[in-house]
């Protein structure tokens, strides 16, 4: 088995402790030694004297002698280490039952303080819902009361409708004045639609009365050609005659 140590200062210096034995093999001792009532370290065990009580009693029931007073000495000898060793094991009930109850106790208490911990938490939710809700409902009445300064700076609903009435009058006159722009423009655009159409079909003929200038040019040029040709062709066969 290894033993486990640790280090303990004593007087300023680092001493290791060591030990002989585990915490589950104390758990293990500690049991055993409850169980068996060898707790003490000083005189002989009370299982173990207990123990030998019994034999003796046995062994001497089981002689053939008449040993009847022996037998009720250590029949009596025997009850009553059985007696001493029963004390502190009814102790140890009863120990063991109120440890029960006590634990009993303690879980119903945590139950008690784990229901009381989810009411809490279920209220903290509940107060941070309603925390919520009331910083929403300050928000919209400080918005509400800036709306309301802002009305109260604005002028009296009379002079209100009057600017009103006064820029609907003026948006209709804006609007009359729209519209006879618009007509205008539109009779501006079909005169110049109309000029740009007399300015092609003037430019069209200029252009026909140009071709028909040069073609008549070309034909008098032509015709003037074959004159001079033919008068110089007569005055050649002139000139052969003689």
């Amino acid at each position: 088995m290894i033993g486990k140590a640790r280090k303990v200062s004593v007087r300023g210096e680092a001493v290791t402790a060591n030990y002989a034995f585990g915490p589950a093999e104390d758990d293990i001792i500690i049991k055993h030694r409850l169980l068996t009532r060898t707790t003490t370290t000083r005189g002989e065990p009370p299982l173990k004297k207990l123990q030998k009580k019994f034999t003796s009693f046995v062994s001497e029931v089981n002689k053939d002698d008449d040993n009847y007073n022996d037998c009720e000495k250590l029949a009596r000898a025997f009850l009553q280490e059985l007696t001493t060793f029963e004390i502190p094991l009814l102790k140890s009930k009863a120990i063991v039952e109120a440890n029960v109850r006590e634990k009993e106790n303690f879980n119903e208490l945590k139950d008690e303080m784990n229901r009381q911990i989810l009411q809490a938490q279920h209220d903290i939710e509940d107060l941070k819902k309603q925390l919520e809700e009331s910083k929403v409902e300050r928000r919209h009445k400080e918005e509400c009361e800036a709306i309301r300064k802002l009305i109260a700076l604005q002028p009296p609903r009379s002079e209100t409708q009057k600017l009103i009435t006064d820029l609907e009058k003026e948006i209709a006159a804006l609007d009359a004045e729209n519209t006879a722009g618009s007509r205008l423009l539109e009779l501006r655009k079909k005169q110049f639609s109309l000029l740009l159409h007399v300015v092609d079909e003037l430019q069209n003929t200029i252009e026909e009365e140009q071709k028909s200038m040069v073609e008549e040019m070309r034909i008098a040029t032509e015709e003037l050609r074959n004159g001079m040709e033919d008068a110089s062709g007569g005055t050649e066969a002139m000139a052969i005659d003689q």
